[in-house]
């Protein structure tokens, strides 16, 4: 299914209300309900009362159905995460249930790479809930490059129900639902259709005290070059533990490792556990305190569940979900300060809601380049996904745009990369898909296509957007199985 031929850049969008696009129909009666702990929703504040554009300036795009990820037993494949790894000329995806498959760069060739459940690996992701699974993957740069030090090594970020007494970070207090666990794989040849290799090496280990905010995306810079300090050294996002509103202050607190982006490498030895290493330019890698970690790179966040680079500025991105009021995307640089839990976005936080007063007020903080409120009239439940930086050429009409989206909805925004603004939602504008001439969100997309699959119209889209080479660009959801390609015809 394949839109018409062109791209429109959109003045003025004649469409349904934005909505009835978008709302998030009720749960059946008597279906189950994944635990959701922490407070209930927050009082009403809207620090953006002017809704975000819904018609003007919108950018359609045509797409085609790439390739199809088979289900998960009865539950269709929840796809996490898409990355290409082009020494071996394939792309690979997750699924929060546990598998990676690797795909061929014609959408045609779908097959199934590593179960982490599999005997002997015995990983035992725990994939409970909307939030809890098989989070994140990275191959290392050198992945494919027979003789290196890297070669056929790659790692996993994981919720696991398995867990052992022994951890490497403990949160405040006695609580623990599960653990996660940053996992090295490493095969015996990199070309293999399936993984060859043995079990995995146990980087380290997080035992979390709720069952939401768990780990979040891992990723090598993808900028850095061979010979240069920061090759090979992996970012690891780590939410604050969960509940809601940060109930043990971990996000602000330097001895603890929840509510930070880790930055390790991998190769190394020269961490407590012995079995990874802290880069010496780490901020808090030589401070000499025993009261902060080596490994962090930046703190004060809350869900950082998505984070890119941009290969033009060399700037790092984080979408960090927010609370109850603000979503957020921000600049993150070494041993930035993003704020959570004293502050929201831009807002001061505090019992469940924010201040309106004195916005930005914190010196030495790392404030949004883009943020989006709860009350806006195109969301439904809402949390901020993404993000990327688009360089390229495949799809000319986002190109040197910042790209991100809206997860439950299914909405994607974006925002000139090259005239970011100081924060807030007024310079949001939406991309939408063009199907047989009719401009839809992903959601609607989705919906579509459980009516074609004879299944019942999901609730929420669960948005990722993955790339590939040739600045190739993908869409990715948990409902319906279907990888998209957003295409220049």
């Amino acid at each position: 299914m394949v839109g018409p031929l062109l791209f429109v850049l959109v003045p003025l969008l004649a469409a349904a209300p934005a909505a009835a696009q978008t709302a998030t129909p009720p749960a059946a009666p008597g279906a189950a309900q994944p635990a959701r702990p922490g407070p209930p929703p927050a009082p009403a504040v809207d620090p953006f009362p002017t809704p975000i554009e819904a018609t003007a300036d919108v950018i359609r795009v045509n797409y085609r159905e790439f390739a199809t990820i088979p289900d998960a037993g009865a539950d269709p494949a929840r796809m996490n995460l898409l990355v290409d790894e082009p020494g071996t000329r394939r792309l690979f995806v997750n699924t929060m249930q546990g598998m990676i498959y690797s795909v061929s760069y014609d959408g045609k060739t779908v097959t199934p790479y590593l179960d982490l459940n599999a005997m002997p690996f015995d990983v035992q992701v725990d994939s409970r809930g909307s939030e809890r699974g098989f989070q994140s993957f990275a191959f290392h740069p050198q992945f494919a490059q027979r003789g290196t030090p890297g070669y056929g090594k790659f790692y996993t970020h994981t919720d696991t129900s398995r867990m052992p007494a022994t951890v490497d970070f403990k949160p405040k207090g006695d609580t623990r639902t599960h653990d996660t666990v940053l996992l090295e794989w490493t095969a015996k040849d990199a070309s293999a259709a399936r993984y060859d290799g043995g079990t995995p090496r146990e980087m380290f280990r997080m035992a979390h005290p709720y069952a939401n905010h768990n780990g979040g995306q891992i990723a090598f810079n993808p900028l850095a070059k061979p010979g240069t300090p920061e090759f090979g050294l992996l970012y690891v996002g780590v939410a604050d533990g969960g509940s809601g509103g940060d109930p043990q202050n971990h996000s602000q607190d330097l001895a603890s490792a929840f509510g930070k982006i880790f930055r390790i490498d991998p190769l190394g030895k020269n961490s407590p556990n012995g079995k990874y290493g802290i880069p010496a330019d780490n901020p808090w890698a030589k401070d000499g305190k025993d009261d902060t970690l080596g490994e962090i790179y930046a703190y004060g966040v809350r869900n950082p569940q998505r984070f890119t680079w941009d290969s033009q500025t060399r700037t790092m991105y984080v979408a960090d979900i927010g609370q109850n009021i603000v979503e957020e995307v921000s600049p993150v640089t070494l041993g930035a300060n993003l704020g959570w839990n004293v502050w929201e976005g831009s807002y001061r936080y505090a019992n469940r809601s924010i201040s309106l007063e004195n916005p930005r007020s914190a010196p030495g903080l790392t404030w949004p380049v883009a943020e989006y409120d709860h009350r806006d009239p195109l969301l439904g439940r809402v949390a901020v996904t993404g993000v990327l930086v688009y360089r390229g050429n495949a799809v000319p009409p986002l190109r040197n745009l910042l790209i991100f989206g809206d997860n439950p909805s299914g909405e994607i925004f974006y925002l000139h990369a090259d005239k970011l603004p100081n924060g807030g939602q007024s310079a949001i504008r939406r991309v939408l898909f063009n199907d047989k001439g009719e401009a839809k969100t992903l959601l609607q997309l989705i919906r579509d296509k459980n009516a074609s699959q004879g299944k019942a119209a999901a609730p929420r889209a669960d948005l990722r957007f993955g790339t590939g080479p040739d600045d190739r660009l993908f869409v990715l959801n948990k409902r319906d199985g279907t990888i998209r390609e957003l295409v220049n015809r």
